[in-house]
Protein backbone atom coordinates (compact mmCIF):
# COMPACT_ATOMS: atom_id res chain seq x y z
CA UNK A 1 0.00 0.00 0.00
CA UNK A 2 2.46 2.62 1.09
CA UNK A 3 5.23 1.25 -1.41
CA UNK A 4 2.50 2.61 -4.26
CA UNK A 5 2.47 5.91 -3.03
CA UNK A 6 5.74 6.46 -2.57
CA UNK A 7 5.93 4.94 -6.28
CA UNK A 8 3.62 7.52 -7.47
CA UNK A 9 5.68 10.60 -5.88
CA UNK A 10 9.17 9.05 -7.41
CA UNK A 11 7.18 8.39 -10.78
CA UNK A 12 6.18 12.71 -10.63
CA UNK A 13 2.44 11.56 -10.66
CA UNK A 14 1.43 14.69 -8.69
CA UNK A 15 -0.75 17.37 -9.94
CA UNK A 16 1.74 19.75 -10.36
CA UNK A 17 4.21 18.29 -12.56
CA UNK A 18 1.88 17.63 -15.74
CA UNK A 19 0.95 19.69 -18.34
CA UNK A 20 -2.52 21.27 -17.84
CA UNK A 21 -5.06 19.44 -19.87
CA UNK A 22 -6.23 20.93 -23.01
CA UNK A 23 -9.38 22.88 -23.32
CA UNK A 24 -11.99 20.99 -24.92
CA UNK A 25 -11.52 22.81 -28.00
CA UNK A 26 -7.86 22.47 -28.14
CA UNK A 27 -8.42 18.37 -27.65
CA UNK A 28 -11.61 18.84 -30.36
CA UNK A 29 -9.27 20.56 -33.09
CA UNK A 30 -6.88 17.86 -32.55
CA UNK A 31 -9.11 15.12 -32.81
CA UNK A 32 -10.45 17.17 -36.17
CA UNK A 33 -7.12 17.61 -37.44
CA UNK A 34 -6.01 13.81 -37.20
CA UNK A 35 -8.90 12.81 -38.62
CA UNK A 36 -8.85 15.10 -41.53
CA UNK A 37 -5.29 13.66 -41.57
CA UNK A 38 -6.10 10.27 -41.90
CA UNK A 39 -8.73 10.80 -44.33
CA UNK A 40 -5.65 11.84 -46.82
CA UNK A 41 -3.73 8.92 -45.86
CA UNK A 42 -6.60 6.51 -46.77
CA UNK A 43 -7.52 8.27 -50.43
CA UNK A 44 -6.31 6.17 -53.40
CA UNK A 45 -3.52 7.39 -53.78
CA UNK A 46 -3.04 9.22 -50.30
CA UNK A 47 -2.62 12.70 -50.82
CA UNK A 48 -0.06 14.60 -48.71
CA UNK A 49 -0.88 17.68 -46.53
CA UNK A 50 1.49 19.60 -49.05
CA UNK A 51 -0.88 18.65 -51.90
CA UNK A 52 -4.05 19.18 -50.27
CA UNK A 53 -6.48 22.11 -51.60
CA UNK A 54 -10.05 23.10 -51.31
CA UNK A 55 -11.29 20.05 -53.74
CA UNK A 56 -10.22 17.52 -50.57
CA UNK A 57 -11.43 19.18 -48.12
CA UNK A 58 -14.79 19.62 -50.32
CA UNK A 59 -14.83 15.94 -50.36
CA UNK A 60 -14.22 15.30 -46.74
CA UNK A 61 -17.15 17.75 -45.94
CA UNK A 62 -19.30 15.35 -47.88
CA UNK A 63 -17.83 12.09 -46.69
CA UNK A 64 -18.85 13.26 -43.06
CA UNK A 65 -22.54 13.72 -44.26
CA UNK A 66 -23.27 10.20 -44.24
CA UNK A 67 -22.32 10.56 -40.85
CA UNK A 68 -24.77 13.18 -39.95
CA UNK A 69 -27.75 13.13 -37.57
CA UNK A 70 -29.67 15.95 -38.90
CA UNK A 71 -33.00 15.20 -41.24
CA UNK A 72 -32.39 17.31 -44.48
CA UNK A 73 -35.78 16.69 -46.49
CA UNK A 74 -35.36 16.80 -49.99
CA UNK A 75 -37.70 18.77 -52.48
CA UNK A 76 -40.34 16.09 -53.05
CA UNK A 77 -40.40 15.34 -49.38
CA UNK A 78 -44.27 15.98 -48.40
CA UNK A 79 -42.42 17.34 -45.18
CA UNK A 80 -40.39 20.25 -47.21
CA UNK A 81 -39.63 22.83 -45.60
CA UNK A 82 -41.64 22.20 -42.61
CA UNK A 83 -40.02 23.08 -38.81
CA UNK A 84 -41.43 20.63 -37.10
CA UNK A 85 -42.99 17.32 -39.71
CA UNK A 86 -45.22 14.99 -37.75
CA UNK A 87 -45.04 12.00 -39.10
CA UNK A 88 -41.14 10.17 -39.72
CA UNK A 89 -39.81 10.54 -43.79
CA UNK A 90 -37.16 8.66 -45.47
CA UNK A 91 -35.52 11.94 -46.11
CA UNK A 92 -31.07 11.42 -45.82
CA UNK A 93 -29.53 12.61 -42.59
CA UNK A 94 -26.20 15.12 -43.03
CA UNK A 95 -24.21 16.93 -40.70
CA UNK A 96 -25.97 20.20 -39.62
CA UNK A 97 -25.03 23.35 -40.93
CA UNK A 98 -23.79 24.88 -37.66
CA UNK A 99 -21.26 21.68 -37.08
CA UNK A 100 -19.56 22.11 -40.58
CA UNK A 101 -18.94 26.19 -40.11
CA UNK A 102 -17.43 24.88 -36.20
CA UNK A 103 -15.31 21.97 -37.94
CA UNK A 104 -14.03 24.40 -40.46
CA UNK A 105 -12.92 26.78 -38.32
CA UNK A 106 -10.96 24.37 -36.02
CA UNK A 107 -9.07 23.00 -38.89
CA UNK A 108 -8.29 26.43 -40.71
CA UNK A 109 -6.39 27.40 -37.22
CA UNK A 110 -5.10 23.99 -37.13
CA UNK A 111 -3.85 24.12 -40.46
CA UNK A 112 -1.83 27.29 -39.66
CA UNK A 113 -0.80 25.92 -35.87
CA UNK A 114 0.71 23.23 -37.86
CA UNK A 115 3.13 24.93 -40.13
CA UNK A 116 0.76 25.48 -43.18
CA UNK A 117 0.99 29.41 -44.66
CA UNK A 118 -2.61 31.23 -44.02
CA UNK A 119 -2.00 31.92 -48.13
CA UNK A 120 -2.47 28.48 -48.93
CA UNK A 121 -5.27 27.57 -46.01
CA UNK A 122 -7.08 25.26 -47.85
CA UNK A 123 -9.87 25.71 -45.30
CA UNK A 124 -9.84 29.62 -46.15
CA UNK A 125 -10.80 28.68 -49.29
CA UNK A 126 -13.89 30.93 -51.31
CA UNK A 127 -14.67 27.73 -52.49
CA UNK A 128 -15.58 26.42 -48.59
CA UNK A 129 -17.58 29.35 -47.97
CA UNK A 130 -19.58 28.92 -51.15
CA UNK A 131 -20.27 25.35 -49.81
CA UNK A 132 -20.92 26.41 -46.03
CA UNK A 133 -23.62 29.01 -47.29
CA UNK A 134 -25.09 26.49 -49.95
CA UNK A 135 -25.57 23.91 -47.14
CA UNK A 136 -26.68 26.60 -44.54
CA UNK A 137 -29.47 27.98 -47.58
CA UNK A 138 -30.29 24.06 -48.53
CA UNK A 139 -31.26 23.16 -44.76
CA UNK A 140 -32.96 25.96 -43.95
CA UNK A 141 -35.34 26.02 -46.36
CA UNK A 142 -35.99 22.26 -46.51
CA UNK A 143 -36.50 22.65 -42.80
CA UNK A 144 -38.59 26.29 -43.21
CA UNK A 145 -36.54 28.32 -40.91
CA UNK A 146 -35.00 31.08 -42.43
CA UNK A 147 -31.42 32.36 -41.72
CA UNK A 148 -31.59 35.90 -41.05
CA UNK A 149 -28.04 37.76 -41.55
CA UNK A 150 -27.92 39.35 -37.82
CA UNK A 151 -28.28 43.11 -38.94
CA UNK A 152 -25.02 45.34 -36.65
CA UNK A 153 -26.66 47.78 -34.13
CA UNK A 154 -25.63 51.03 -34.37
CA UNK A 155 -22.94 52.33 -31.80
CA UNK A 156 -23.47 54.42 -28.98
CA UNK A 157 -20.92 57.25 -27.97
CA UNK A 158 -20.39 56.73 -24.66
CA UNK A 159 -22.25 58.38 -21.75
CA UNK A 160 -24.74 59.89 -24.37
CA UNK A 161 -27.52 58.06 -22.94
CA UNK A 162 -27.55 57.80 -18.74
CA UNK A 163 -30.30 55.11 -18.56
CA UNK A 164 -28.25 52.50 -20.69
CA UNK A 165 -24.53 52.95 -19.95
CA UNK A 166 -24.86 53.70 -15.79
CA UNK A 167 -26.11 50.89 -13.98
CA UNK A 168 -26.85 51.29 -10.08
CA UNK A 169 -26.97 48.34 -7.69
CA UNK A 170 -28.73 49.54 -4.09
Amino acid sequence: MSSERGKDIVEGSSRGDQPPTPSRYESQKRRDWNTFGQYLKNQRPPVPLSQCNCNHVLDFLRYLDQFGKTKVHLQGCMFYGQPEPPAPCTCPLRQAWGSLDALIGRLRAAYEENGGSPETNPFASGAIRVYLREVRECQAKARGIPYKKKKKKPTQGKGTDESTSTIHFS
